[in-house]
């Protein structure tokens, strides 16, 4: 007789519940004691205010020599940091994910909300010149040029560029294509800051923003000084120096030797290690990424809409957490936006059901069904998140490879290649997320999701200035990606920065990809 401890599935069974334990283990250690309160130096800091003065270095993930200033050719975390220094916006995300206004003082759209009129407010770039109607629209048209390769071009494309105008050096009409209720969207987007008319050159960049530029040495580091005539008020810091430490390892020892403040994106690990401590203060943003699987809906096996939900019901999403980010976030519910503004809350959640998983794939005719499940070290917990997911599917009886791509080129390699991959996305609107990876036309449409009837009630909400019917139609919008979509959305992370005992000002509430998320012009040092 074969033994219990020898038979298959049985020693699966038991490497997963020596896992979870070991995570119950960890979980309760975390709170078996009393975390550090404020003690008195906190306190007088906090009675003080803000001091003006000083250089923080702030130690980032970078993009090697190849690096630039360029806020439209911004693509990473450390990219919308500096451009949020050097530069300014019509509009950012405020911690909800609702626009509000920074260079646009107000917006208002016409009766059919195909033409909006924005009205600037009165700022400077760091030369002196005013920012202008004709520097929006410079920048504007730059950023879509069809020779031109800017992240931001998709988000622009409702825009007639050719019929929008300055209607005065302070206000620009901007006509649309088609009506848009959310386009104060568009205006808060990555990668739309507003240069002066004529700029080409970014070597020596002029922006409108908080700091001025200093130095830079691609790959290396960028110092920006105080800019004294900003429009929201001049910076507490002297100077700001970014400094690029690629590896996280790096930049939790930068940080703990004192060689930086502000240290960007650590591990779950590295937070749980040091939290209790008083050599680092740990700030968790709520909320800041999705971490999910994506699921080719035009090709084999997930073309057939019963195995992309035999996958969500196989995925144990609390142990997903758990295990892929210690425990450093929220279960998800295969839908993007959790707590944003339209976010579908009344779909109940969905929940592991094996025995409806292995049905599905009964009548799908995929009862032993080997997939590919592609991942690569490119995000926090991706390839740990593949390992425990191919060890949940194969107790519905799916063999799942795990195959490890390069971490440099993932995100280009899984947009058309492969048929099931790690997914993540920083902070948006949920309309953006539709509009970016949901239509026909998305250009970054990881799931093959493409289906008319779903851009018509898309184009129905962007044409419904009524807020309550907008929220009704997408509500219908998710739930018919609940029941039929591609993504398989088991979590959202906190988004972990770590900063010295003296730094003050930091916002804990604020996503990545939000107005207030590694806003340096607000901080200050005691």
């Amino acid at each position: 007789m074969t033994s219990t401890g020898s038979h298959p599935g049985h020693r699966l069974l038991l490497a997963r519940t020596r896992r979870r334990l070991l995570l119950v283990t960890a979980a309760l250690a975390l709170t078996a004691g009393c975390a550090t309160g404020p003690g008195p130096a906190d306190d007088r800091a906090a009675a003080e205010g803000p001091r003006r003065g000083g250089t923080l270095r702030a130690a980032f993930a970078g993009g090697g020599t190849a690096e630039t200033l360029d806020p439209h050719a911004a693509n990473l975390f450390v990219d919308a940091a500096r451009a949020k220094a050097l530069y300014d916006k019509l509009a950012d995300f405020g911690d909800d994910l609702a626009p509000v206004p920074r260079l646009a003082a107000r917006w208002e759209p016409n009766r059919t909300l195909d033409t909006w009129r924005i009205t600037l407010r009165e700022a400077a770039f760091h030369d002196g010149r005013p920012v202008t109607a004709a520097d929006v629209l410079y920048s504007y048209r730059r950023i879509a040029d069809p020779a031109g390769t800017f992240r931001a071009k998709a988000s622009l494309e409702p825009i007639d560029l050719a019929a929008s105008r300055a209607l005065d050096p302070a206000t620009v009409e901007f006509r649309l294509k088609r009506p848009y209720a959310e386009f104060p969207n568009v205006l808060a987007a990555f990668g739309t800051s507003i240069v002066p008319a004529g700029t080409t050159d970014f070597d020596r960049p002029v922006g409108s923003g908080p700091f001025r530029f200093a130095s830079f040495t691609p790959g290396t580091s960028l110092a920006v000084t105080r800019n004294d005539a900003y429009w929201d008020g001049a910076p507490h810091l002297d100077r700001v120096e970014f400094v690029i430490a690629s590896e996280e390892s790096a930049r939790a020892s930068a940080l703990l030797a004192g060689q930086v403040q502000y240290a960007h994106e650590l591990d779950p690990a590295t937070a749980r290690t040091h939290e209790r401590g008083d050599r680092v203060r740990i700030v968790r943003l709520p909320g800041s990424s999705m971490q999910g699987f994506v699921m080719k809906t035009d090709r084999p096996p997930f073309d057939d809409r019963r195995v992309r939900q035999a996958f969500q019901l196989i995925a144990d999403r609390r142990e997903l957490v758990d295990g892929a980010l210690s425990g450093a976030g929220e279960i998800g519910n295969d839908l993007f936006g959790k707590g944003y503004k339209y976010y579908a809350s009344g779909i109940p959640q969905r929940t592991r059901d094996l025995d409806r998983a292995r049905a599905l794939l009964k009548a799908a005719g995929h009862e032993h069904l080997k997939v590919t499940l592609d991942t690569a070290p490119a995000a926090t917990g991706f390839v740990e998140a593949a390992g425990i997911f191919k060890e949940q599917a194969a107790e519905a009886g799916v063999t799942v490879e795990v195959r490890v791509g390069n971490k440099d080129t993932y995100w280009k390699d899984i947009l058309d290649g492969g048929t099931f991959a790690s997914y993540r996305s920083g902070a948006m609107p949920i309309e953006s997320h539709l509009s970016q990876r949901l239509l026909t036309g998305s250009t970054t449409n990881a799931t093959h999701w493409r289906h008319p009837d779903f851009d018509a009630l898309y184009r129905e909400a962007q044409s419904t200035r009524d807020e309550r019917r907008r929220t009704a139609l997408y509500e219908r919008m998710q739930r018919r990606l609940h029941d039929e979509g591609g993504f398989l959305i088991w979590g959202f992370s906190d988004w972990i920065v770590g900063t010295a005992p003296g730094l003050r000002g930091v916002d804990p509430e604020a996503p990545a990809n939000t107005l207030d998320w590694a806003r340096f012009d607000k901080t200050w040092l005691t």
